[in-house]
C-alpha cells in the first residue's frame, strides 16, 4: 500500500458523548473506505471505556500513556473535559501525533497559549472543533458576503448535565463567536454582555453586544435553560438580508434594490412575512426572495473529514489552533463583562 493511501491510525481521548460521537464517525469512514483507522478509545472511566470498547471493537486504555506503549498512532480527537485539554495534547504532540481537540481549546488563555506553542514546537497540524464551521449552510453563505454590518444570533438549548465544567458562553455561544469574527473579518472594538446562573453555578444564560473596528454590530443570545432549541442567525449587508438556520441547513436571502428604500430595521420587520411567504415571492416592491442551494452533510462527518484531510497533505486545517485561541480569548473577554455587569449591578 503506497503512502497515500495507507490508513490513519487515530485515537479518540474521552468516550463522554462527544468522544462516542467522533468514535463514530471515524468508523464510519473507516467502513465507507476512507484511508483511516479507528486504533483506540481512551478513558479513564471503566464503563464508558469498556462501553466503547465493545461497541466499536477497539482496544480501550485508561491513560494516554498507556495506549502510546500499545499502539502507533497518527493522529487523535481530544474529546475529555476542557480542564484536561492541554495536558491530553502534551503528552501527545511530544509522541509525534495530529490532533483534532473539541472546542474550546483550552479553560485558559494560558493553557491555550501553551498549545499553540507546542503545536509549532513539534510541527504537529491542530484543528479546533468549532463545529459549526461546517454546517453546509454556513459554507454557502461566504460566497454570499458583502460586507456584514448588522448580526442577531440565537442558541437556546434545553438543559442538560453534560458540559457544566465551562459556562454557556464557552459551551454553546464560542460557536457563534467564531462564525462572525470569520464572516466578520475584522477585532472588536467594544463587548457589552450580561448573564445569569440558572440551573447550574456558572452562567447558564448570556446575551452579548458585540462592535467591530469597521462598525459592525452583532446581538448574540445564547441560553442552556430554553424549553426549546433554536440556532439562527440573521445578518443585513447592503441591500440584502440572510437567515441561516444551523439546525435546518436552510439559508435564505432576500435582495433589496435601491429603488425599494427600505432601510434596515423595515427590513427585518420584513423577514418573517418574506420567509412566510415563500422563496421567489415578491412580498414589497423592489424585494426579491431566495432560498440559497445548500447541499446536506453531517457537520462532524464533514469537520472529522477535512481533519484528516490536512492530515494527509500536511495543510492548513480550516479550523486552526490560531482560530481556537481567537474564540476562546473573546469567550473569556464576555466572560469577564459579564462578571463586571454583575458586580455593578449586585446580581
Amino acid at each position: 500500500m503506497d503512502q497515500d493511501s495507507t490508513p490513519l491510525r487515530v485515537a479518540v481521548v474521552g468516550a463522554g458523548a462527544f468522544g462516542r460521537n467522533h468514535l463514530r464517525v471515524y468508523r464510519e469512514l473507516q467502513q465507507a473506505g476512507y484511508p483511516v483507522e479507528l486504533a483506540a478509545v481512551i478513558d479513564p472511566n471503566d464503563a464508558a471505556r469498556t462501553a466503547a470498547e465493545t461497541q466499536y471493537g477497539v482496544p480501550g486504555f485508561a491513560t494516554i500513556e498507556a495506549c502510546l506503549v500499545a499502539a502507533r498512532l497518527d493522529a487523535a480527537s481530544i474529546c475529555a473535559p476542557t480542564l484536561h485539554h492541554a495536558a491530553c495534547a502534551r503528552t501527545l504532540m511530544a509522541a509525534g501525533i495530529d490532533l483534532l481537540i473539541e472546542k474550546p481549546l483550552a479553560p485558559t488563555l494560558a493553557e491555550a497559549d501553551e498549545i499553540v506553542q507546542l503545536a509549532r514546537e513539534h510541527g504537529r497540524i491542530v484543528q479546533v472543533g468549532h463545529l459549526e464551521r461546517f454546517n453546509p449552510a454556513v459554507r454557502a453563505v461566504h460566497a454570499l458576503l458583502n460586507r456584514p454590518m448588522f448580526f442577531e444570533v440565537h442558541r437556546l438549548s434545553v438543559f442538560t448535565p453534560r458540559s457544566l465544567d465551562v459556562d454557556v458562553v464557552l459551551d454553546l455561544m464560542i460557536h457563534d463567536l467564531d462564525i462572525v469574527m470569520k464572516l466578520v473579518g475584522e477585532p472588536v472594538r467594544e463587548v457589552r454582555a450580561v448573564g445569569l446562573p440558572v440551573l447550574s453555578p456558572k452562567v447558564d444564560i448570556a446575551n452579548v453586544r458585540l462592535e467591530f473596528e469597521n462598525g459592525c454590530v452583532a446581538n448574540f443570545t445564547a441560553s442552556r435553560v430554553s424549553t426549546e432549541r433554536v440556532r439562527k442567525m440573521r445578518f443585513f449587508q447592503p441591500h440584502q438580508y440572510l437567515s441561516l438556520d444551523f439546525a435546518r441547513q436552510d439559508l435564505l436571502m432576500i435582495d433589496v434594490t435601491a429603488a425599494a428604500g427600505l432601510d434596515l430595521s423595515q427590513l427585518a420587520a420584513l423577514a418573517a412575512a418574506a420567509a412566510a411567504t415563500g422563496p421567489g415571492a415578491h412580498p414589497s416592491p423592489g424585494m426579491a426572495i431566495r432560498k440559497v442551494p445548500v447541499e446536506a452533510g453531517e457537520p462532524l462527518r464533514l469537520e472529522i473529514a477535512a481533519f484528516l484531510d490536512s492530515l494527509r497533505a500536511r495543510a492548513q486545517p480550516v479550523v486552526t489552533v490560531e482560530d481556537g485561541r481567537a474564540a476562546l480569548a473573546l469567550a473569556l473577554e464576555i466572560n469577564a463583562a459579564i462578571a463586571s455587569h454583575a458586580r455593578r449591578t449586585g446580581l
